[in-house]
C-alpha cells in the first residue's frame, strides 16, 4: 500500500473527498494510482482501463465510507470488485500476466542474482496457472504488501482461509517451478 507521511493527513485528504473536493481526490488518485493499476494488472491484466472504473465507483460512493481510516481496505475492495467484473466480461478468453517490467530490469541484476528473464516469465506463467483466489491472495500479500487481516477484509473471508489459500498457492507454485527446474 501507499507510504503515508501521516496517517492523519490521509484520514483528512478522504474526508476532504468526501464532502466533495476535487483537489482532495485528485491527490489520492495520485498517491494511490500506481498501486491499484499494479494490482489491477496483476488481478485482470488491464490495469489502466479497470483503473479509471475504479476511480469512478471510488468518487461515486466515497461519501457512503464510514472511516476515513479505512479507505485503503475500502479502495482495494473495490478495485478487487471491478477486476472480478472485468474477468467475467472478458470470460473464455485467455488472460496474460504482464511482463511488460520483465524488459525494464537491466541485464546485469538479473545475472548477478542468478535470475533471467526467462525465470520470471516462468514465475509469471506459474502465477497464472493458479487458480483465482490463490493467485489473489499471492499478489495481495506479495506484490501489494497487505497484512492478513487486510486481505481478509477485501475478500472477504477468514484470516484463516487467506492463510489457507497462500499456502496452497505457494505449494503450487513450488511444484509449477520444480517442473521447469527439476533438482
Amino acid at each position: 500500500m501507499p507510504e503515508s507521511t501521516d496517517p492523519l493527513y490521509e484520514e483528512l485528504l478522504v474526508a476532504r473527498c468526501q464532502a466533495g473536493d476535487e483537489l482532495a481526490f485528485a491527490e489520492v488518485v495520485g498517491r494511490y494510482g500506481p498501486r491499484i493499476r499494479y494490482f489491477l494488472a496483476k488481478m485482470c491484466g488491464d490495469g489502466e482501463d479497470v483503473a479509471q472504473e475504479v476511480w469512478l465507483e471510488v468518487w461515486r460512493s466515497i461519501s457512503r465510507l464510514g472511516a476515513a481510516g479505512a479507505f485503503a481496505t475500502w479502495l482495494y475492495t473495490i478495485a478487487r470488485r471491478c477486476a472480478m467484473r472485468h474477468a467475467s466480461r472478458r470470460r473464455g478468453r485467455h488472460e496474460q500476466w504482464e511482463t511488460d517490467q520483465l524488459a525494464e530490469i537491466p541485464d546485469a541484476d538479473v545475472d548477478d542474482q542468478g535470475f533471467t528473464a526467462a525465470d520470471a516469465q516462468q514465475v509469471h506463467a506459474a502465477l497464472d496457472g493458479l487458480p483465482p483466489a490463490q493467485r489473489e491472495a499471492i499478489v495481495m500479500r506479495f506484490l501489494e504488501d497487505m497484512s492478513y487481516d487486510d486481505i481478509a477484509r477485501v475478500v472477504g473471508c477468514a484470516v484463516g482461509t487467506v492463510r489457507s489459500r497462500l499456502f496452497y498457492a505457494k505449494a503450487n507454485l513450488r511444484k509449477a517451478l520444480d517442473n521447469h527446474h527439476p533438482s
